[in-house]
């Protein structure tokens, strides 16, 4: 005799979500609710300028010509402070993003740290599951929903 499938225990088990954030108890769309791709990557572009602007003024370099390496720490330097401080970076707030931990607190000063060490390293940030968090989100335990 077969005995009934157990309840899923971890996220791995779980069927996909209908919508990015069902299966955190997010709404599928409005305030409060996962902030999209298109908002995450124009607010990365605008974050990555800013770095980019603040390295040429403080090391003289040229839009054309800068050290990439610096203009990386630049950006996870101003990515860490934001986020803690803020509760989200410049082109978040500017695009209503903010970010959160899972349980909706602020996200304090680790966890900003670790995630945007990781979304330095690229790789991370390119891994989704379908709540649209990428693996540095969920290393942290952070969501970035909608204002």
């Amino acid at each position: 005799m077969n005995s009934p499938p157990s309840p899923p225990t971890t996220f791995g088990q779980l069927p996909p979500s209908t919508w990015p954030g069902e299966r955190l108890g997010l709404p599928p769309a409005g305030p409060h609710s996962v902030g999209r791709v298109g908002r995450r990557i124009s607010a990365l572009l605008i974050d990555w300028a800013i770095a980019v602007a603040l390295a040429c003024l403080i090391w003289g370099y040229t839009l054309l010509n800068y050290d990439g390496f610096v203009v990386l720490a630049v950006f996870v330097l101003l990515q860490s402070v934001q986020l803690a401080a803020l509760g989200g970076s410049a082109g978040h707030l500017l695009l209503g993003l903010r970010l959160i931990t899972l349980t909706g607190e602020r996200v304090g000063v680790w966890r900003p740290l670790v995630r945007s060490v990781l979304l330095g390293l690229a790789v991370p940030a390119l891994v989704w599951d379908s709540d649209q968090r990428g693996f540095h989100d969920k290393i942290a335990g952070t969501v970035l929903i909608r204002r």
